[in-house]
């Protein structure tokens, strides 16, 4: 076996370790589905149930161990341990150095049998290397094992989505007071990204701006076309504000628009009303998705509608739930997820509409709050 050294931090009770209830909630997640425990690896996985995030990434193999034979173990490269302890990541470590195999260190922890769930994020080298030293046990990957895992969300995740998407509200509103006519699509990009950071977001996952026929295409990737008046035009946005997600699409319009655009702008905008009426605890996540649908399949743009009505967002910007056909997942108290259908009518224009909300004990809440009328821009 590799030469690891083992230790348990005593001092790690509940007011010490706030992540302790969510180990011990997701391992017990984890023996109700009938597997032996999870590992979770640097990650939304490994940031929610131990506050810790390597500094960089790393080949270096990083997970923590949960089952129910041994503590909550973090086996971590002998260098980074010290920035492990810092954060008082596990109530026990177990270190490898350079010259040794960290996968001997897990296996002598896990043992011989048993299947895991183990985090989306893990590397395949990671995982293969496992696989090959411990070929008796098996993986399941975290959002096929406990999609809801991350799901429900307590009061301090809901604060901080709460604010990262009044962040992303300042900016819409700072976005809508520039010029749009005669700039380039990645320059509205990249004032978006720029205001996103201003608003205290750490990280930018994504600025869309599809203008005009661009519209069309629900992830178009800003390019150097230039913004005319008459356009359509579809700001999609987001990233991490203090660790949590924020997501918020718009459609504006350069100048008056034409009555269709009107007409379909409209139609966006009670399909995803409809969307967040429909939610409440119980809800399955199809049936949400059914009711924006049936609103624009009702109008005759179905076809139109190419994507699932809503994502769950939370240490990522996309995670469960899903606002999907076939998705039976009931909606509980702590939920948050994206509510964004949209139309897309190819080589002409496209709309979507899209708040984070925040399923109560009745219904839903909005953590976006901008005006969802077609704003007219210069």
């Amino acid at each position: 076996m590799a030469d690891a050294r083992e230790s348990t931090a005593n001092e790690h009770d509940d007011l010490a370790d706030p992540y302790r209830p969510r180990r011990e909630r997701a391992l017990a997640a984890a023996l109700h589905a009938g597997f032996a425990g999870l590992i979770a690896t640097p990650g939304p996985d490994l940031a929610y149930l131990t506050g810790y995030t390597p500094t960089t990434a790393s080949e270096r193999f990083t997970a923590l161990l949960l089952t129910p034979d041994i503590e909550p173990t973090l086996v971590v490269p002998t260098l980074e341990r010290p920035d492990a302890e810092r954060v008082g990541a596990a109530p026990r470590y177990a270190d490898w150095r350079d010259e040794t195999d960290p996968y001997e260190v897990v296996a002598a922890l896990l043992g011989r049998t048993g299947r895991y769930a183990v985090s989306d994020a893990a590397w395949a080298l990671h995982l293969l290397a496992l696989q090959d030293t411990i070929p008796t046990v098996g993986y399941t990957a975290m959002t096929v094992a406990l999609p809801m895992l991350r799901a429900v969300k307590d009061a301090a995740e809901r604060s901080r989505l709460a604010a990262a998407g009044a962040a992303a509200d300042a900016v819409y509103e700072r976005i809508v007071e520039t010029t749009f006519a005669g700039s380039r699509e990645r320059d509205v990009a990249a004032a978006l990204a720029a205001m996103l950071r201003e608003h205290g977001h750490e990280q930018v996952d994504f600025t869309i701006v599809a203008s005009g026929p661009h519209s069309a295409n629900p992830h178009h990737d800003p390019g150097d076309r230039i913004i005319e008046t008459g356009d359509t035009v579809v700001l999609d946005f987001g990233g991490l504000r203090d660790g949590y997600g924020s997501d918020t699409t718009r459609t504006v319009h350069v100048g008056e628009p034409a009555a269709q655009v009107r007409e379909v702008h409209e139609l966006v905008r009670t399909a995803q009303q409809a969307a967040f009426d429909a939610v409440a605890p119980g809800v399955p996540g199809a049936e949400v998705d059914a009711v924006a649908r049936e609103v624009i399949t009702s109008a005759g743009y179905g076809e139109h509608f190419i994507h699932r009505t809503g994502h769950g967002i939370g240490l990522t910007t996309h995670e469960p739930p899903y606002l999907v056909a076939g998705e039976r997942q009931a909606l509980a108290p702590g939920m948050c997820f994206s509510l964004e259908p949209g139309v897309y009518l190819p080589g002409r224009f496209g709309v979507r509409i899209e708040d984070i909300v925040l399923v109560t004990d009745t219904g839903a809440v909005r953590l976006n709050n901008t005006p969802h009328h077609l704003r007219i821009v210069r």
